[in-house]
């Protein structure tokens, strides 16, 4: 017997099994609504004792996927360059509503896209000096486009990083 089994009687209680095995799975990692009940429907606990335990934790603030999907897009923009295209994408596959997918991408304004999308499209075109202009161009722009950014942003970063390289200048 495991030391977990020993610290954790069986229960026979559905609901009380059922709410264990949320608070685990909360312990673990943070979960939207549809996820927790993904998961525990598919660790065989009745949908509407699932239901029930995820209103319950819902109403007690134990889960909010308002808060989750702030998070998850201001971290996955800060720490991985994500454009929203992408963190979107994510949220609904979390299972996140429409509307609070819309209220946690509302700071990363186009201005803020623009800004991060340069700041990585400046670090991956240096570390590309060695290689041909074409060659740059492409995997810079495929590189933009993994994360989100639109091609036509992609494009002008890179006429405007290859302007700077051969010192021509706007006016």
């Amino acid at each position: 017997m495991t030391p977990r089994a020993r610290q954790d009687p069986p229960t026979t209680d559905p609901v009380e099994r059922a709410r264990s095995l949320a608070l685990s799975m909360l312990n673990r990692a943070p979960r939207s609504a549809a996820d927790l009940k993904s998961r525990l429907v598919a660790k065989d606990v009745e949908a509407d004792v699932a239901d029930a335990i995820i209103a319950r934790y819902i109403e007690v603030g134990l889960l909010d996927d308002r808060s989750l999907a702030a998070m998850i897009a201001r971290t996955r923009h800060a720490e991985r360059g994500l454009a929203p295209r992408v963190i979107a994408g994510e949220l609904r596959r979390k299972g996140i509503a429409e509307d609070d997918i819309a209220a946690a991408l509302e700071p990363l304004t186009d201005e803020v896209q623009a800004e991060s999308a340069r700041g990585l499209a400046e670090a991956r075109w240096r570390r590309m000096a060695d290689l041909g202009d074409a060659v740059r161009t492409r995997r810079l722009v495929a590189y933009l486009g993994r994360k989100g950014y639109p091609a036509t942003l992609a494009f002008a970063l890179v006429r405007d990083l290859s302007r700077a390289d051969s010192g021509v200048h706007e006016n």
